[in-house]
């Protein structure tokens, strides 16, 4: 597993890097303002759902059913079931799609109800909508094709496809923006582009495993249907996280102009390293407990989990630590503008450090979840959810009217941290889960060393008004020695504590 979590994870991290220069093209070609938060809210729509039905509900739904086909059928009665899941999957989309074109208004007016009052405003979001909500069609596809090849060991392939978003968000930016009469809408276009290149891109891989579908609509197929029957339960309890994170921007849409983009930009910086650990061990993890399950391991099953947890932790807490710490200086080098000002940096800042204080519950959540999941109990983490969410709700208006933007960005990792504490618990209860030795001492290792490179950094980055003075060149390599100094400082601490990459590998078994 860990050569496949290593795969997983350099794919990833070119991804992610991609994705901050699409960021930094936005933030440097738009800024941060009534258009940039339009744009947001009309691609945080389909994004939202290709989360919560792809990659969220159908993915946990799917992987463990299809894992049951792969080890206890033959390929022929695997290609049926996947022709069929393809077709119904497929019908179910493309009506989805239709209704959510056709319904754009509508859909713009309940996830940003702050535009109603501003009608220029309203009006861009439904017209980037239209075209930004067939991404859902094509991306849930590539999904499906993901999870299929995933089941395959194949992980290098679907964690490689995300770049190609980013690829062409760039282009559209740089090179159709300026040709467009209204500018933004160049990143709607980008958004649809990108759709249909990830999923034809994964296309030839599943020809040569002999899995490229026919799409068959077959709802009433015995395997079809017990993908619904997890699904429905699932399409809530996965995705707690988006649905806040949404809530987050509902809401903010009736604060200042700028509220939406502020907590994009962060929650996109906080995403770097949640894509890279939380995403990359669940992609991992998944397929080898679902086998584990289905060849009824129960003690390889808890190893698996723990194994990811140690590494949860280990890169986990620095992540969160460094986010914290390195808040103020990482949007100061990587946003800072013409039109991204010293007010969007102060602002972008602090919602980042208030998603920080959640990366490590976060990245919890996409270990703990399969837990559940590859066992197809959905139900468990919807009852979970549904706690997490109404905890979500009251902290937001809690903690919206004395931190604005950043109380939203707070309430959602306190709502998060419940989440994974609630997962854990019903885990270990259930006697699913049982630590392997060595925990207080690796806790105690771990915290020692983060408290080590949390304090250096502290007192090597200065605050941000000598950030903000500083050349973009001067930001960057200062940035970058702080990063590499606190990372080694990290390490270092460890490796005197006695730490060794042994200490996990062995968790592989």
């Amino acid at each position: 597993m860990f050569r496949s979590l290593a795969k997983v994870g350099s794919n990833t991290l070119l991804s992610r890097i991609l994705g901050f220069v699409r960021d930094l093209v936005v933030a440097h070609v738009f800024g941060a303002n009534a258009a940039t938060d339009a744009f947001f809210v009309a691609f945080k729509i389909p994004n939202f759902l290709r989360r919560l039905f792809a990659e969220g509900a159908f993915a946990v739904a799917f992987v463990p059913v299809l894992t049951e086909y792969k080890e206890r059928r033959s390929l022929e009665d695997l290609k049926h079931f996947v022709d069929r899941v393809a077709g119904t999957l497929g019908a179910v989309l493309l009506a989805v799609t239709l209704a959510g074109i056709l319904g754009a208004p509508v859909l713009a007016m309940i996830f940003a109800p702050g535009f109603i009052g501003d009608e220029g405003k309203l009006a861009l979001t439904v017209d980037m909508l239209r075209l930004t909500f067939p991404y859902l069609l094509f991306i849930s596809l590539t999904a499906f094709a993901g999870g299929i090849l995933n089941a395959h060991s194949r992980f290098g392939v679907p964690a490689f496809t995300p770049v190609l978003l980013n690829v062409s968000l760039i282009s559209s930016a740089l090179w159709l923006a300026p040709r467009m009469e209204q500018p933004i809408m160049a990143l709607a276009w980008g958004v649809l582009a990108a759709g249909v290149v990830q999923l034809m891109f994964q296309l030839p891989f599943l020809h040569r495993i002999r899995l490229l579908p026919r799409f068959v609509f077959a709802p009433r197929d015995g395997g079809v249907k017990r993908i619904g029957k997890l699904m429905l339960p699932a399409l809530f309890g996965v995705s707690v996280t988006q649905l806040n994170l949404l809530l987050d921007t509902l809401i903010a849409s009736f604060l200042v102009s700028g509220s939406i983009s502020w907590l994009y930009y962060s929650d996109r910086l906080m995403e770097f390293p949640l894509g890279i650990l939380g995403v990359g061990l669940a992609t991992v993890i998944l397929p080898n407990l679902s086998k584990k399950h289905a060849t009824e391991s129960p003690e390889g099953f808890s190893r698996v989990i723990d194994w990811a947890l140690r590494w949860g932790l280990l890169l986990g807490l620095p992540s969160a630590v460094g986010l914290f710490v390195l808040a103020g200086p990482m949007i100061a080098t990587l946003f800072h503008s013409e039109v991204f000002d010293a007010q969007d940096v102060a602002m972008s800042r602090l919602s980042l450090m208030a998603y920080s204080v959640g990366l490590l519950s976060f990245i919890l959540i996409k270990i703990l979840a399969p837990g559940y999941y590859s066992r197809q109990d959905t139900r468990t983490p919807v009852r979970i959810a549904v706690i997490a969410m109404l905890a979500n709700m009251v902290l937001n208006i809690i903690l919206v009217f004395p931190l604005a933007h950043a109380g939203l960005a707070l309430a959602t990792s306190l709502s998060a941290t419940l989440n994974a504490a609630l997962l854990f618990r019903g885990l270990y209860r259930d006697n699913v889960y049982r630590p392997e030795a060595g925990w207080p001492l690796l806790l105690m290792r771990v915290a020692l060393a983060v408290a080590g490179m949390g304090g250096l950094l502290y007192w090597g980055t200065g605050g941000l008004d000598d950030w903000m003075v500083l050349s973009t060149v001067d930001r960057v390599w200062r940035l970058l020695g702080w990063v590499v100094a606190g990372t080694a400082c990290y390490f270092l601490i460890l490796a005197l504590l006695g730490i060794r990459p042994g200490h996990f590998r062995s968790h592989t078994a």
